[in-house]
């Protein structure tokens, strides 16, 4: 008589499984090789879906991907330890149609991933460290911080503006304002009531507090810049004509590793400073520069604008730029120079010579 076997075994078989992130609740579906097992909402914890993996296909080979958002890589180290083949992707990167895009839910997402990853056609985003991680925060940390600042600035001028307080001469230049003299000429100002004076004070509050985050942040950025991990790239970095210590910090934290990239165009893309294109038979247009952009473009851009008033070799190509387009199309291609520079002085770990125009 035959038995009945109650051993399961799914061994050298794969499983994937796409899931959708949220902070209460994560919308899972779990794909064989063949078949759409399920798809069913469970509690936001990595065990609890590797126990179901282990309970449901004991001894398969588990793969799984999920949304680069708001929760970080801890979900994919997690992951990771407990055997499970993960990858993080981008939100773009993953094949969409016209009716999903009208009729979005979180658990046709979750479908969506999951076969994306069993067709093979998800790539996976590059996996920091995780000091590099906290190093990044920092940096951005800054970078909130100077947005905050030039928030509550502007709106003590405004309310300065209110009250039809005028500059004395010594302020009239914009550079002059928030100097120390600056602050001690509001601090002495007379507002008509006590709330306008009440609130005055807490607006130059406000605006103190930032500065001293700011600074702490800054001796922070510096220390890290002295780091023995640091030292060698930002000061070949620092040798670059507009590449000042913040954004050199700004760099090393998002790249970690210059050489992920193959070629100086992965660099580009991956910084956003490539054209956008649109092709169509024998009619070819290229436009203006990706939509698709990391915050390093910003960053870049602006140093564009320094690089190309103490580089001679940039300013010169500035120049003739400008007389055949306008100033923001010109230095765009700058800043694809200054990024050239940056990508070949980090790849050969050798320091910038300013170029001469001959």
């Amino acid at each position: 008589m035959q038995l009945q076997r109650k051993e399961l075994s799914f061994k050298n078989e794969k499983i994937y499984v796409g899931f959708d992130v949220h902070a209460k609740s994560w919308k899972v579906t779990v794909l064989t090789e063949h078949l759409l097992h399920k798809t069913f909402v469970m509690p936001p914890n990595p065990e609890k879906l590797h126990e179901y993996l282990i309970k449901n296909f004991p001894e398969a080979h588990y793969y799984s991907a999920y949304e680069a958002g708001f929760c970080g890589l801890w979900i994919h180290h997690r992951l990771t330890a407990l055997g499970i083949n993960n990858i993080v992707v981008n939100p773009a990167d993953i094949p969409t149609t016209q009716k999903e895009i009208a009729q979005k839910e979180d658990l046709r997402d979750s479908r969506k991933i999951a076969k994306s990853l069993r067709n093979g056609s998800l790539n996976g985003i590059y996996i920091p460290k995780d000091s590099t991680l906290s190093e990044r925060a920092i940096v951005r940390m800054r970078s909130q911080i100077v947005k905050d600042l030039n928030r509550c600035r502007c709106r003590l001028k405004s309310y300065l503006y209110f009250y039809g307080i005028e500059y004395p001469e010594q302020f009239a230049k914009v550079q002059s304002h928030w100097s120390r003299f600056f602050i001690v000429w509001i601090e002495s100002l007379q507002i008509p009531n006590e709330s306008g004076k009440a609130v005055l004070n807490l607006l130059l509050s406000e605006v103190k507090e930032l500065r001293k985050l700011l600074l702490d942040a800054n001796r922070h950025i510096r220390n890290l810049a002295r780091s023995e991990k640091y030292c060698q790239a930002s000061d070949i970095l620092l040798s670059i004509p507009g590449i000042g210590i913040t954004t050199a910090m700004n760099i090393l934290t998002e790249v970690e590793d210059i050489n992920r990239f193959k070629n100086f165009d992965c660099f580009c893309s991956f910084v956003g400073l490539i054209p956008s294109t649109c092709s169509s038979g024998e009619k070819e247009t290229v436009r203006g520069i990706t939509f698709r952009g990391h915050r390093l473009r910003r960053i870049v851009v602006e140093s564009a604008w320094i690089a190309a008033r103490r580089d001679p070799a940039l300013s010169h190509c500035y120049s003739l730029y400008s007389r055949r387009m306008e100033a923001n199309k010109a230095i765009i291609r700058i800043a694809r120079k200054l990024l050239s520079r940056i990508y070949s002085t980090l790849k050969n770990k050798q320091p910038y010579q300013t170029g001469k125009v001959a």
